[in-house]
């Protein structure tokens, strides 16, 4: 049953790569239609700036803070939950990256040079297919709930995720079909991977 699920859903997951890969769909025109709603065209937030690099330094500072109070506290148990996070940030890392390099799909900003403004335009040559920066949050996010199983912490998480999705779309950094593939595969293979934590760090 375990196993259905998981087919599935990479099922799934690949009709979601087909459907937006062609520029001669009409996914892909709406797809176009809706980023150039939310992307202006001086797209200089200073806010949506810090939400969207926060992805990078978020995790990071909040691992550390873990691991950390557990060695203070001479806790096993918050240690392996940062230890936990480390190895769902890598293999969905891992996942997402591949995926750019085996589907190449073009940034928007090359792609519709006369639509889409992007803010500082530097590794415009990366590909664009799945939203690395989405990825990372919902990874983050799904791994915290997963973790505390506490509303409150749940909610900021995740709204925190979906503004790091929205701030790449409003930089002119990924379609909305590259920021909605990177929530799906976040959270995905966080409980996927979850699985795997639970046989690597078992309880004693």
């Amino acid at each position: 049953m375990k196993l259905n699920k998981i087919k599935k859903s990479i099922f799934a997951f690949i009709l979601l790569f087909n459907f937006t890969a062609s520029p001669n769909l009409s996914a892909q025109n709406w797809d176009i239609e809706l980023l150039d709603k939310i992307n202006p065209p001086n797209p200089n937030s200073l806010y949506w700036q810090t939400t969207s690099s926060s992805a990078n330094w978020f995790p990071v500072v909040g691992i550390t803070a873990t691991f950390l109070a557990g060695t203070i506290q001479h806790n096993k148990k918050l240690q392996n939950e940062s230890y936990k996070a480390l190895v769902n940030i890598a293999i969905n890392t891992a996942v997402s990256q591949l995926l750019k390099i085996s589907i190449q799909r073009t940034r928007p900003a090359l792609a519709y040079p006369t639509i889409v403004y992007e803010a500082e335009p530097i590794g415009s040559a990366t590909y664009s297919f799945p939203s690395g920066h989405t990825t990372l949050a919902f990874t983050y996010a799904t791994t915290l709930t997963l973790q505390y199983k506490k509303w409150y912490v749940a909610v900021p998480a995740y709204l925190w995720a979906g503004s790091v999705g929205y701030s790449r779309m409003y930089l002119g950094k990924h379609y909305p079909s590259d920021v909605l593939a990177g929530a799906v595969l976040g959270t995905i293979c966080t409980l996927l991977s979850d699985k795997l934590n639970k046989k690597l760090f078992k309880r004693k």
